[in-house]
């Protein structure tokens, strides 16, 4: 039905969202949510219980000596790069989404402040893998390194690094910093919306991307020939029959590793689906947006 007299002038995004669409972005807003929480649990669930081969201390290490203090700096790199890429970056998009009462700046200062927490995630797990690779010894202690960005894995990091500083530049300046002038500045930055919102999906994605050829990698790496045998496992094979390494017999803990890290993969995929789905589908945009944001 109409608005009555008593209405308010300025209708909210809410007001100009059908039904159907609110109901529909609630159920997807939700799902999204859910997983991004979701994989953080998982990720740190993977570390805790096959990554942190010692059980002493903490599952994470800075700067330590030795084998086991290395790879315990290792873990930090899939938990903070997770963290930074999809966890922070995936909140400070659907911030647009989802704060639909705020004023504008306050979205803005929003949507800066996630991908400010980004940055030391991202620093941190970058450094991380560097020290792991070039500071990595063999069983006797001789340094034996690991060639630096020779992997898919690590090309498209260096991609969505780049462009998520590109990103987060040419935010600050032409969102927050040009707004001192702002309706000097209204057409170009009017014009530059698009741009910045379509890039930003995409770092998002290849983020995704970075992430599920990072996880394969540790899946052939860590579990090798016995990576397969989980299918065989929950078809009731005994575990002698099922491939192993070095005389460890395949066990249910090489079960658990398999799938939790294709659901991990898996989650990565489905945010992927999701987060365009959010931010793009124009029944989720109020008239505002579609001229401004």
């Amino acid at each position: 039905g109409g608005y009555n007299n008593s209405s308010r002038h300025r209708r909210t995004e809410d007001d100009q969202m059908s039904r159907g669409a609110r109901c529909c972005f609630g159920l997807l807003f939700l799902t999204t949510q859910v997983l991004l929480h979701g994989l953080i649990t998982l990720i740190l669930y993977w570390v805790i219980q096959f990554r942190w081969k010692d059980g002493q201390g903490l599952p994470f290490a800075w700067r330590g000596t030795g084998r086991v203090a290395l790879e315990k700096q290792w873990n930090l790199h899939p938990v903070l790069m997770v963290t930074g890429f999809i966890y922070c970056m995936g909140q400070a998009m659907l911030v647009y989404r989802s704060c639909r009462c705020c004023r504008r700046i306050y979205n803005k200062l929003l949507h800066t402040f996630f991908h400010i927490l980004a940055i030391p995630c991202v620093v941190l797990g970058f450094l991380a893998a560097w020290d792991y690779h070039s500071l990595r010894t063999d069983k006797d202690g001789n340094a034996d390194p690991i060639p630096h960005f020779y992997s898919i894995h690590s090309w498209l990091g260096l991609l969505t690094m780049g462009l998520f500083l590109l990103q987060f530049l040419v935010g600050v300046f032409s969102f927050l910093l040009l707004l001192c002038c702002e309706s000097a500045t209204a057409s170009y930055r009017a014009a530059l919306v698009p741009i910045h919102s379509t890039v930003g999906t995409t770092t998002f994605l290849l983020a995704v991307a970075t992430a599920v050829a990072g996880l394969t990698e540790k899946a052939f790496f860590e579990l090798s020939i016995t990576y397969p045998g989980w299918v065989r496992y929950i078809q009731g094979a005994a575990p002698e029959d099922l491939p192993s390494i070095g005389g460890i017999p395949y066990s249910s803990g090489h079960f658990l590793e398999s799938v939790l890290l294709n659901v991990m993969a898996a989650t990565l995929a489905l945010l992927g689906v999701l987060m365009p789905l959010l931010l793009w589908t124009p029944q989720f945009r109020n008239r505002s947006q579609h001229s401004h944001h």
